[in-house]
């Protein structure tokens, strides 16, 4: 009742058109659908709306919704939410799933490949969709990863007298009839690429030809870049663009931006950031320290390459604020000696990492090293 008074006392009603119809005609009450596109619009529309303007939205307006747009738009001082029962609740009540046990993924308006990092065995996941062909574009993003056995269950029309709630698994897709509104859960099986919490990716989960940071050395370097919520990594030479990558699927927030001079290098960091899940990452097509004009401030920066270019690695560091991390790789003795000369003049920790595997040896087993790689790292403020 509180809120139906709420919504009888405003001069502006804001929602969606299906919302909009659902409310009893209010005399004198002024009705605005959503603007498209609605993020750029939006802040005209409520400078123009008589008030009190209230905004009508389903379920809780912050779990994917229209209330955390809001928020941005006016701050929290202007805002009061009245949530509802979100779709994710219903669907977990339908499913008997609890919340300490399931992983929420938006798929509305975004990249169907954002899926990836959250995946491992046994895991569920709700998947919010854009619309009725999400479910289908899903189960096909899974079958093509490794994930066809995952049980699908398309919760359709939550909350409705109509709800319904179909299953089937990803590689076995066979539904032709799914509501717009709908909510996907997925048990995942298989062994695809996942998780991004559970460890570095094996070095054959990149497509990179021989130019990647190899899973020991790219455990090494990301150990002392810490990736962070919301945070922004630089990754200059980035080859393959696996430490952009990893950093990427370490937190939904963190960004990065990798700069790549070489253009079939940069083609290998597109495919491999939409097939592990981060298709956000910014690519740089260009040399570092000229390519790093007016880019975002960095909170961390990996030198991969170029480090004996005059200028980049002090370019990188009058980027940094305090509490930046830098971590640098070289495997040339030019690359180690401006490395010294760094470590002499900033301080932080020089190491030279040197990785055996065992291989076959004739009858036996013997160890074949691989090239050394000195490795510098320096927190901002550190002496």
């Amino acid at each position: 009742e509180p809120s139906r008074a709420l919504v009888r006392a405003a001069a502006t009603l804001l929602g969606g058109r299906r919302h909009l119809e659902a409310v009893p005609p209010v005399d004198g009450q002024q009705r605005v659908a959503w603007p498209s596109p609605l993020r750029d619009n939006l802040p005209g529309v409520l400078a123009s709306a008589r008030g009190p303007v209230v905004v009508l939205a389903s379920g809780d307006p912050l779990v994917s919704g229209i209330g955390t747009t809001l928020l941005d738009v006016l701050g929290p001082e202007r805002v009061t939410i009245v949530p509802g029962v979100s779709s994710v609740a219903l669907a977990r009540a339908r499913l008997g799933w609890p919340a300490e046990s399931v992983t929420t993924v938006s798929l509305v308006g975004r990249d169907l490949r954002l899926i990836v990092p959250a995946l491992s065995a046994g895991r569920r996941l709700l998947v919010l969709s854009s619309d009725e062909t999400t479910p289908a574009a899903v189960a096909a993003v899974l079958t093509g990863l490794g994930w066809g056995q995952s049980r699908l269950v398309v919760l359709g029309d939550l909350g409705a007298a109509g709800e319904s709630c179909t299953a089937t698994t990803a590689a076995g897709w066979d539904l032709n009839d799914v509501p717009r509104l709908n909510v996907l859960a997925v048990e995942a099986r298989g062994a695809g690429p996942g998780w991004a919490s559970g460890g570095v990716l094996p070095d054959d989960a990149f497509e990179h030809g021989g130019q990647i940071t190899k899973r020991d050395l790219r455990a090494s370097a990301l150990a002392r870049l810490a990736p962070a919520p919301g945070q922004l990594l630089w990754d200059i030479g980035a080859g393959s663009g696996s430490i952009g990558v990893e950093w990427m699927r370490a937190w939904p927030t963190a960004r990065t931006i990798a700069v790549e001079p070489r253009s079939d290098r940069a083609a290998l960091v597109h495919r491999n950031a939409a097939a592990l899940g981060v298709p956000g990452l910014c690519l740089v097509e260009g040399s570092a320290p000229g390519a790093l004009s007016g880019l975002d401030r960095p909170d961390a920066v990996f030198v991969g390459g170029g480090a004996t270019v005059p200028g980049v690695l002090d370019t990188c560091w009058d980027a940094l604020g305090a509490g930046g991390r830098l971590v640098v790789h070289g495997v040339t003795a030019e690359t180690e000696a401006v490395l010294l000369k760094q470590h002499s003049r900033r301080g932080g920790e020089l190491v030279r990492l040197h990785v055996e595997r065992a291989e076959p040896l004739g009858g036996f087993t013997g160890w074949t090293p691989a090239r050394a790689v000195s490795q510098w790292s320096i927190v901002k403020g550190d002496s």
